[in-house]
């Protein structure tokens, strides 16, 4: 008796265990779980940026792969519409504001986003809503430990 066993591969609403390490092409490491859990998700749900999860399509159990990403497939582009000046009274007294500090700032609807402290003026604190790596290239490199298929997979349909 013979088994036709498949290797599955990354494909949409997979299930998957990695490590992976973002970082800079200085090498300066911005996000690894190398030293802890690999992290877990099912592709399309939201855990990683689409330039992220179609650097992983096709890979299996067992593929290491190191990809420089360029920002238009990463985080972006920096947009001006995303600086804002906000009044330093709008900050409270005993938050230390210096120039390159990330600080976190709820929106109307109640999300929570990072924003980073771009100048100090008088009675003005500018911020970048950007995100951080925000027209930057990285490199993210990946081990897969794991593939399963997902509940929501029917057929060989692929990403539009």
């Amino acid at each position: 008796m013979t088994a036709n066993i498949e290797t599955l591969t990354i494909g949409p609403g997979s299930e998957v265990a990695m490590y992976f390490t973002l970082s800079l092409l200085d090498g300066t490491v911005v996000d690894s779980t190398l030293e802890g859990e690999p992290m877990r998700f099912v592709m399309g749900d939201g855990s990683l940026i689409e330039g992220l999860e179609l650097a992983l399509y096709g890979l299996k159990a067992g593929d290491r792969q190191c990809l420089t990403l360029e920002p238009r497939d990463a985080f972006g582009f920096a947009d001006e519409e995303n600086v804002h000046a906000i009044a330093r009274s709008e900050f409270s007294d005993g938050m230390q504001l210096e120039e390159g500090v990330i600080v976190g700032f709820t929106t109307p609807s109640g999300e929570e986003i990072p924003g980073t402290i771009k100048e100090l003026k008088q009675d003005e604190v500018v911020v970048d809503f950007n995100h951080p790596l925000a027209g930057l290239e990285i490199m993210f490199d990946v081990e897969i430990l794991e593939v399963k298929t997902g509940q929501s997979i029917h057929g060989n349909s692929r990403p539009s």
